[in-house]
């Protein structure tokens, strides 16, 4: 796994539960309004990389204390070892949610089938019309069959986008709204700078 950071302790990233946020490092979009630009890149030199062990530690001491698990990233679903990572997060008693751009379905499935997420939130981009020129090159049937999946899995999720008046309008989200099968559970996010001031930085 390529760990970026590790947020302590958040009661808003995973609905109802106390939890700890992993960032993983690495993402395949290039959207405009990024969050979390650090993260972008795959090399160890644009952020801190943490290993397994030290965030499995971390997250070993504070059982009890934290009921979930974020994972997030950049995108999660490009790590070849995630699926072990949650294992072992899941081995310790943990909750799982996990935060994706719905590019990586195959992935996606696997974890749903074999009941590793408790909690999936998927970023919905751009009306589909509009994903390539805020994200970037995007296979947009992986991101549909990501939804389906999503949608059908049966685990709690949430679909969401964040709103950057540069790029989305009031009427993209509509359209977004339109193809979405379920709005109860989207929402829209307003676009703000995001800085973790409380990342823990293990070992350095």
């Amino acid at each position: 796994m390529l760990i970026g950071g590790l947020l302590k302790f958040t009661m808003i990233d995973f609905p109802g539960k106390i939890s700890a946020i992993v960032f993983t490092q690495g993402c395949n979009l290039k959207c405009k309004y990024c969050h979390n630009p650090e993260l972008i890149a795959l090399s160890p030199e644009q952020t801190p990389v943490f290993s397994d062990e030290d965030v499995l530690d971390y997250l070993q001491k504070r059982r009890g204390a934290l009921e979930g698990v974020v994972i997030t990233g950049g995108e999660p679903l490009l790590q070849p070892d995630l699926k072990e990572f949650i294992i072992k997060i899941k081995n310790m008693g943990y909750l799982v949610k996990l935060d994706t751009n719905g590019t990586r379905p195959a992935v996606l499935k696997d974890l749903l089938d074999n009941n590793l997420l408790d909690f999936v939130a998927m970023d919905i981009k751009a009306p589909f019309e509009k994903y390539e020129s805020l994200c970037g090159p995007v296979d947009l049937n992986s991101v549909r069959e990501s939804l389906m999946l999503i949608t059908k899995s049966g685990v709690p999720y949430e679909l969401r986008t964040t709103f950057d008046k540069t790029v989305l309008t009031n009427e993209d989200i509509e359209a977004i709204r339109a193809m979405l099968p379920d709005i109860k559970r989207y929402r829209v996010q307003e676009c703000l700078p995001v800085v973790h001031k409380n990342t823990l930085k293990i070992l350095r």
